[in-house]
């Protein structure tokens, strides 16, 4: 969704402008093209040689800028901006743009542009929690400033505390929100769920599956990308949270099944990606079964049925995770479910199914159409599934 947009990214005098050059290869790497606009101060840590060499670019640090010939290039970068984003955003600029005052390159170019603007703060947390600070964010948020909260750790003056820059993944994660306004799920709300659910044996064991979650992420992901307001009902995994994406923890089946029933309220549609686990002990055990036998008798019971069992007018997606007659058995699924449509995955494929990064599917709707697509990312599978989505929720 980063292909031919324009990104400005302002670089101010923080130590944690090293990581811009993180974000600008990110962004452009997905296609996008990284104006990258600098104060003074801010070339003290990273050259604009590191920067132009990343974004094949001209890296803007002065207004007149006569060796370049580049004269008002903030009006010319304001005007050409999908999005401004300023990462690391300090004190000083945050106080500058609450007063209006533009001096340097990244505030000309925010004072200039009606693009939607991004700050990510990265100071002292002194310097961030000191109310003067906060007021100055207040009024820009007032203004219809996007803030990237900091995040919480070691600082340069060795103190720990919240004041780091956030994480590239948060930061660019925001950026595919904004730009995902107006996309094609703009104003609908979707429920995702991802993960595979435990069901504890006794306080340290327990029964569940390899789901990573990946699967579920990725549609998390792209949909918020294309506009979409999305709550991800998440059993435990190793993924980061999606910038953007209300993320809803649980474990068990039958707290997934509670989350999904009160975030389904209002929702447009429920995409069941989650590697729900069929069955659990019938008890669990108080305190740590010692290994004091040979064998280990577990009786074991049903969960629930998420899918089946969930009440509501949206558009039902489910997936079935098969080892033979995939079709048949996901067509039978998506009948007796009283699904919309139903994604089958062959777990005996290579690269495809649980803990890779790739999927080979088979997208079935409830009017019989069959679509087997090739071995794809994750990501280009989760586009696939909205796009069917797309159009059940907007008939």
């Amino acid at each position: 969704m980063l292909t031919d947009k324009t990104i400005v990214l302002g670089i101010t005098g923080s130590i944690a402008a090293y990581k811009a050059a993180d974000i600008a290869s990110r962004l452009t790497k997905e296609g996008a093209k990284v104006e990258v606009v600098m104060t003074e101060a801010s070339t003290w840590f990273i050259a604009p040689l590191a920067l132009r060499s990343i974004t094949g670019r001209e890296v803007v640090t002065d207004m007149f800028d006569l060796e370049s010939q580049r004269t008002l290039e903030h009006i010319t970068l304001a005007e050409a901006a999908d999005v401004v984003v300023i990462a690391p955003a300090t004190a000083s600029l945050i106080a500058k743009l609450a007063a209006g005052i533009a001096d340097e390159m990244p505030a000309l170019v925010v004072l200039a542009t009606k693009a939607p603007i991004i700050l990510a703060p990265a100071m002292n947390v002194n310097m961030y929690q000191n109310p003067i600070t906060q007021e100055n964010l207040a009024k820009l948020k007032a203004r219809g400033f996007i803030i990237i909260e900091p995040e919480r750790g070691r600082l340069a003056s060795g103190r720990v505390g919240l004041g780091r820059l956030a994480d590239s993944d948060k930061i660019i994660g925001t950026i595919k929100q904004v730009l995902g306004r107006r996309g094609d799920l703009a104003g609908k709300k979707l429920v995702v769920t991802a993960g595979g659910t435990q069901e504890p044996i006794d306080p340290v064991r327990h029964i569940t599956n390899p789901s990573s979650g990946k699967m579920g992420y990725a549609i998390a992901e792209a949909a918020r990308d294309r506009g979409a307001e999305v709550k991800l009902v998440t059993a435990p995994v190793s993924l980061p949270q999606p910038a953007g994406v209300k993320v809803i923890p649980v474990r068990t089946t039958l707290e997934m099944q509670k989350a999904v029933a009160k975030a389904v309220t209002k929702a447009d549609a429920l995409i069941m990606a989650a590697a729900v686990t069929d069955y659990q002990p019938k008890t669990m055990a108080k305190d740590k079964i010692k290994k004091d036998t040979l064998e280990l008798k577990l009786e074991l019971v049903r969960t629930p049925d998420i899918l089946a069992e969930v009440k509501g007018d949206f558009v039902k997606v489910g997936f079935a995770a098969e080892s033979d007659d995939i079709v048949a058995n996901a067509k039978k699924k998506l009948k007796n479910k009283k699904l919309d449509m139903i994604v089958a995955n062959d777990i005996t494929a290579a690269d495809s199914g649980f803990g890779v990064d790739t999927n080979k599917v088979i997208i079935i709707d409830k009017k019989g159409k069959v679509e087997k697509l090739p071995l794809m990312s994750k990501r280009e599978v989760a586009d696939r599934i909205l796009d069917g989505v797309v159009g059940l929720v907007k008939r």
